[in-house]
Protein backbone atom coordinates (compact mmCIF):
# COMPACT_ATOMS: atom_id res chain seq x y z
CA UNK A 1 0.00 0.00 0.00
CA UNK A 2 1.23 3.65 -0.64
CA UNK A 3 2.00 5.67 1.63
CA UNK A 4 0.32 8.93 2.03
CA UNK A 5 1.91 12.32 1.19
CA UNK A 6 1.96 15.03 3.56
CA UNK A 7 2.31 18.86 1.43
CA UNK A 8 3.23 20.60 4.66
CA UNK A 9 5.37 18.01 5.90
CA UNK A 10 7.29 16.04 3.24
CA UNK A 11 9.82 14.37 5.31
CA UNK A 12 7.28 13.22 8.21
CA UNK A 13 8.07 9.78 7.98
CA UNK A 14 11.61 10.40 8.97
CA UNK A 15 10.73 13.00 11.24
CA UNK A 16 7.13 11.97 13.01
CA UNK A 17 6.86 8.12 12.32
CA UNK A 18 8.44 5.13 13.38
CA UNK A 19 8.54 1.19 11.71
CA UNK A 20 6.97 -0.47 14.51
CA UNK A 21 4.23 -3.36 13.84
CA UNK A 22 1.07 -2.47 15.15
CA UNK A 23 -2.73 -1.91 14.65
CA UNK A 24 -3.92 1.27 14.29
CA UNK A 25 -5.94 2.56 17.50
CA UNK A 26 -8.19 4.73 14.85
CA UNK A 27 -8.70 2.37 12.13
CA UNK A 28 -8.40 -0.71 13.61
CA UNK A 29 -6.09 -1.83 10.75
CA UNK A 30 -2.47 -4.10 11.11
CA UNK A 31 0.31 -1.24 10.00
CA UNK A 32 3.74 -0.96 10.58
CA UNK A 33 4.03 2.91 10.46
CA UNK A 34 3.18 4.62 14.32
CA UNK A 35 2.94 8.62 14.85
CA UNK A 36 5.45 9.58 17.25
CA UNK A 37 4.51 13.25 18.07
CA UNK A 38 2.69 15.44 19.58
CA UNK A 39 -1.55 15.00 19.36
CA UNK A 40 -3.67 16.94 21.74
CA UNK A 41 -7.30 15.82 21.76
CA UNK A 42 -10.22 15.87 24.44
CA UNK A 43 -9.37 12.63 26.04
CA UNK A 44 -7.05 9.93 26.67
CA UNK A 45 -4.57 9.94 22.88
CA UNK A 46 -4.23 6.77 21.31
CA UNK A 47 -1.13 4.87 21.65
CA UNK A 48 -1.10 3.86 17.71
CA UNK A 49 -1.90 6.19 14.93
CA UNK A 50 -1.23 5.24 11.16
CA UNK A 51 -0.16 7.93 8.33
CA UNK A 52 -3.50 6.89 7.04
CA UNK A 53 -5.80 8.03 9.98
CA UNK A 54 -4.01 11.05 9.85
CA UNK A 55 -3.48 12.25 6.00
CA UNK A 56 -7.51 11.69 5.24
CA UNK A 57 -8.41 13.56 8.76
CA UNK A 58 -10.06 9.95 10.59
CA UNK A 59 -7.69 10.44 13.45
CA UNK A 60 -8.85 14.06 14.32
CA UNK A 61 -12.43 13.70 13.83
CA UNK A 62 -12.20 10.13 15.76
CA UNK A 63 -10.65 11.52 18.51
CA UNK A 64 -11.24 15.63 18.58
CA UNK A 65 -8.13 16.59 18.25
CA UNK A 66 -4.92 18.53 16.45
CA UNK A 67 -1.27 17.26 15.75
CA UNK A 68 -0.70 21.42 15.64
CA UNK A 69 -2.81 24.12 17.38
CA UNK A 70 -4.47 26.25 15.57
CA UNK A 71 -3.33 29.38 17.12
CA UNK A 72 0.16 27.42 17.00
CA UNK A 73 0.40 28.40 13.34
CA UNK A 74 1.83 31.83 12.91
CA UNK A 75 -0.40 34.54 11.66
CA UNK A 76 -3.47 32.95 13.97
CA UNK A 77 -4.64 34.83 17.38
CA UNK A 78 -6.20 32.40 19.92
CA UNK A 79 -8.31 36.19 21.10
CA UNK A 80 -11.51 36.21 19.12
CA UNK A 81 -11.17 39.81 19.48
CA UNK A 82 -8.31 39.77 17.15
CA UNK A 83 -9.00 40.24 13.38
CA UNK A 84 -9.54 36.98 11.55
CA UNK A 85 -6.42 34.70 10.03
CA UNK A 86 -4.82 35.82 6.41
CA UNK A 87 -4.59 32.19 5.88
CA UNK A 88 -7.59 29.99 3.74
CA UNK A 89 -9.43 27.97 6.85
CA UNK A 90 -8.72 25.24 4.66
CA UNK A 91 -5.23 25.41 4.85
CA UNK A 92 -5.19 26.06 8.55
CA UNK A 93 -7.75 22.64 9.06
CA UNK A 94 -5.00 20.49 6.92
CA UNK A 95 -2.27 21.92 9.23
CA UNK A 96 -4.34 21.33 12.30
CA UNK A 97 -6.05 17.83 11.13
CA UNK A 98 -4.26 16.24 8.43
CA UNK A 99 -0.80 17.06 9.26
CA UNK A 100 1.70 15.08 11.17
CA UNK A 101 3.01 17.33 14.22
CA UNK A 102 7.17 17.97 15.01
CA UNK A 103 8.62 16.87 19.01
CA UNK A 104 9.55 20.21 20.30
CA UNK A 105 11.34 21.66 23.57
CA UNK A 106 8.70 24.71 23.65
CA UNK A 107 5.21 24.52 22.04
CA UNK A 108 5.35 23.88 18.31
CA UNK A 109 5.09 26.45 15.84
CA UNK A 110 4.27 26.53 12.90
CA UNK A 111 5.42 29.35 10.05
CA UNK A 112 3.92 30.87 7.35
CA UNK A 113 4.71 33.16 4.39
CA UNK A 114 2.36 34.45 1.46
CA UNK A 115 -0.76 34.16 3.73
CA UNK A 116 -0.20 30.24 3.56
CA UNK A 117 1.39 27.79 6.05
CA UNK A 118 5.02 26.98 5.14
CA UNK A 119 6.29 23.18 4.87
CA UNK A 120 8.14 22.05 7.60
CA UNK A 121 11.68 20.31 6.10
CA UNK A 122 12.45 18.96 9.76
CA UNK A 123 15.64 20.38 11.95
CA UNK A 124 18.28 22.11 11.24
CA UNK A 125 21.66 22.73 12.21
CA UNK A 126 23.47 25.87 12.08
CA UNK A 127 26.03 23.92 8.83
CA UNK A 128 22.57 23.60 7.73
CA UNK A 129 21.51 27.22 7.90
CA UNK A 130 24.78 28.00 5.69
CA UNK A 131 23.67 28.49 1.95
CA UNK A 132 19.97 30.11 3.46
CA UNK A 133 21.50 32.50 5.99
CA UNK A 134 20.22 35.32 4.42
CA UNK A 135 16.76 33.79 4.32
CA UNK A 136 16.43 32.64 7.75
CA UNK A 137 18.73 35.60 9.43
CA UNK A 138 15.62 38.14 9.92
CA UNK A 139 13.58 34.91 11.59
CA UNK A 140 16.13 35.12 14.16
CA UNK A 141 16.57 38.49 14.31
CA UNK A 142 13.41 39.59 14.73
CA UNK A 143 12.89 37.52 18.45
CA UNK A 144 16.59 38.28 19.30
CA UNK A 145 17.43 40.95 17.99
CA UNK A 146 20.81 41.23 20.04
CA UNK A 147 22.12 37.76 20.23
CA UNK A 148 20.85 36.85 16.30
CA UNK A 149 24.06 35.67 14.72
CA UNK A 150 25.20 33.87 18.16
CA UNK A 151 21.95 31.68 17.60
CA UNK A 152 22.80 31.26 14.39
CA UNK A 153 26.25 29.89 15.32
CA UNK A 154 24.95 27.54 17.79
CA UNK A 155 22.24 25.95 16.42
CA UNK A 156 22.18 21.86 16.09
CA UNK A 157 19.95 19.44 14.87
CA UNK A 158 19.16 17.60 17.99
CA UNK A 159 20.44 19.62 21.02
CA UNK A 160 18.92 21.81 23.46
CA UNK A 161 19.12 24.69 20.49
CA UNK A 162 17.14 23.94 17.96
CA UNK A 163 16.07 24.96 14.39
CA UNK A 164 12.81 24.42 13.19
CA UNK A 165 12.83 24.91 9.28
CA UNK A 166 10.29 25.07 6.78
CA UNK A 167 9.71 26.57 3.43
CA UNK A 168 7.31 28.62 1.52
CA UNK A 169 5.20 26.81 -0.84
CA UNK A 170 3.92 29.06 -2.75
CA UNK A 171 7.65 31.45 -3.04
CA UNK A 172 10.50 29.12 -1.98
CA UNK A 173 10.99 31.44 1.07
CA UNK A 174 13.01 29.37 4.31
CA UNK A 175 12.01 30.74 7.63
CA UNK A 176 13.35 29.76 10.87
CA UNK A 177 12.09 29.04 13.96
CA UNK A 178 14.64 28.61 17.23
CA UNK A 179 13.23 26.57 19.64
CA UNK A 180 14.89 26.43 22.74
CA UNK A 181 14.98 23.37 25.43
Amino acid sequence: MERPVFPYSPNAYAISFEEVAGVCDCCGEPRTLRYLCSFHCAGDAPDYLCPWCIADGRAAASYEGEFTGWSDIEGVSPDPADPPPTIARELLLEICERTPGYSSWQQSVWLSHCERPCAFLGFAGSEDLLPILDQVRPDVAEVNPRDADWLLEHLSRDGEMVGCLFQCLQCGQHRLHVDLG
